[in-house]
């Protein structure tokens, strides 16, 4: 890391001796390894290194940003006069200038993001795990009656190392590790098609991942679940996001609060801030300090202090995502730029008590293509999943989907589990929203 900030550093120096009034640099090297192994065969091996720097240059008030994959000097200096140069030629953009020192700095906490056990994982110790986590998918898979065509598995891990170095004297920088595992399931329906699923689960430290054998019953289970599945009529009822697709309706609502969609009024929550945009049981948190989350940071893109923050409260829109610079055009305070761990608080509700007594519920686990339309608010997603009543599963379903406006569909949440997911960004439990048209035959 110490070798990251001199980098960092001597970079930045270079920029402003060429020219440059301010310099922002970052520079980051990472580490990768995947493996892939289908049906006993070593399919994939690959491990990639990497050290590159990302450069934004303010140059007579006139802003560019710039990349390159060799951080020596020697090669730098043409690459940066070139970009010196060239920024002389854009329209001056003077909200592009770096905040002052004072504002800038790290958040005083432990995020235990580095696992120290990625400096001593061997490949044996990886191809191991891939053994492991196959055998534990045939096995689950012989003692199955659903016909296996096909399993695929995974597993990888990376660290990254970057240090932040600005013109202004702000200077920080930190370790992270990942690790991951997770397959792909084919199988064989009595009609002929193949229905797929897939599972992944990723973690900061090793002994986070779950045991091999639970992410290859729920791989199977995943796939069963598909097995015969067809669209139902359609109505409009209660939908149950499982908890590990949550995530894709939660996004939905949360683009729309980017600071360049607010600016350009290309939002379907502009002027929104204060009001209520969903059901007064719905609160939303970003959350950057979770110790082990995936995306637990301790500065922002801006180079800010992290802080817990409330997106929504009870149902209320209480900040948007502004990063310093679409703060500035918007004559405004910034928040952040973007998320880190969002967080929606789970109940002591399981998913199958939240939907025993209703007459009929889509649990949804998984989505198949779509778009939203963060202007309006409208989306259509393909879903697959399986149809209760009254918590006795009917079907499996698919060749539906789920459409409606963001906010309608905020505002129709009723409840949410108690099973939060915890290998994503996106930390959220089952979720229940009343009234969806769910559209199939």
């Amino acid at each position: 890391m110490n070798n990251l900030a001199d980098i960092a550093h001597d970079i930045q120096q270079l920029a402003l001796e060429l020219g440059a009034n301010e310099v922002a640099v970052s520079v980051s090297q990472s580490v990768s390894t995947e493996l892939t192994q289908r049906e006993g065969t070593l399919e994939k091996s690959q491990q990639s290194n990497s050290l590159g720097v990302g450069l934004e240059l303010l140059v007579d008030e006139r802003f560019s940003s710039h990349s390159a994959s060799d951080v020596r000097l020697d090669s730098l200096r043409p690459f940066l006069t070139r970009a010196i140069e060239a920024t002389r030629f854009l329209e001056p953009d003077p909200n592009r200038r770096l905040p002052d020192i004072q504002e800038m700095g790290c958040a005083d906490a432990d995020l235990d993001a580095s696992d120290g056990s990625w400096d001593v994982h061997t490949p044996e110790a990886r191809q191991s795990l891939l053994n492991e986590l196959e055998t534990a998918s045939q096995t689950a898979a012989s003692a199955s009656t659903a016909e296996v065509r096909s399993l695929t598995h995974h597993v990888w891990d990376a660290k990254v190392d970057s240090h932040v170095c600005c013109s202004n004297g702000f200077s920080a920088g930190w370790s992270r590790t990942s690790f991951g595992m997770g397959g792909e399931i084919t199988l064989v329906d009595t009609d002929g098609r193949l229905p797929e699923a897939y599972d992944y689960r990723s973690t900061r430290h090793l002994e986070d991942l779950p045991d091999v054998k639970v992410l290859a019953e729920e791989l199977l289970f995943q796939g069963s679940n598909r097995l015969a599945s067809s669209g139902i009529p359609s109505a409009k009822m209660p939908i149950l996001l499982s908890n590990h697709v949550a995530s894709k309706l939660i996004r939905t609502l949360i683009t729309p609060m980017g600071g360049t969609a607010i600016y350009e009024k290309r939002s379907c929550l502009l002027g929104k801030v204060g009001t209520q945009i969903a059901n007064s049981t719905l609160t939303i948190m970003d959350e950057p300090h979770i110790p082990r989350g995936l995306n637990s940071r301790p500065y922002d893109s801006d180079g800010f202090a992290t802080q817990s923050r409330s997106i929504v409260q009870d149902g209320v829109l209480q900040n948007y995502l502004l990063g310093l610079y679409n703060a500035r055009r918007l004559d405004t305070k910034p928040t952040t730029a973007g998320t880190s761990n969002i967080v929606i608080a789970p109940s002591t509700h399981s998913p199958q008590e939240l939907i025993a007594d209703l007459p009929q519920v889509i649990v949804i686990d998984g989505f198949l293509g779509g778009n939203a339309n963060a202007i309006t608010g409208d989306f259509s997603y393909g879903i697959t999943g399986r149809y209760f009543e009254r918590g006795e599963m009917v079907q499996s379903v698919s060749e539906m989907n789920i459409s409606g406006n963001i906010i309608e569909l905020m505002m129709q949440f009723e409840a949410a589990g108690n099973d939060v997911w915890t290998y994503s960004s996106y930390r959220l439990p089952s979720l229940l929203f009343n009234g969806v048209q769910c559209s199939g035959t």
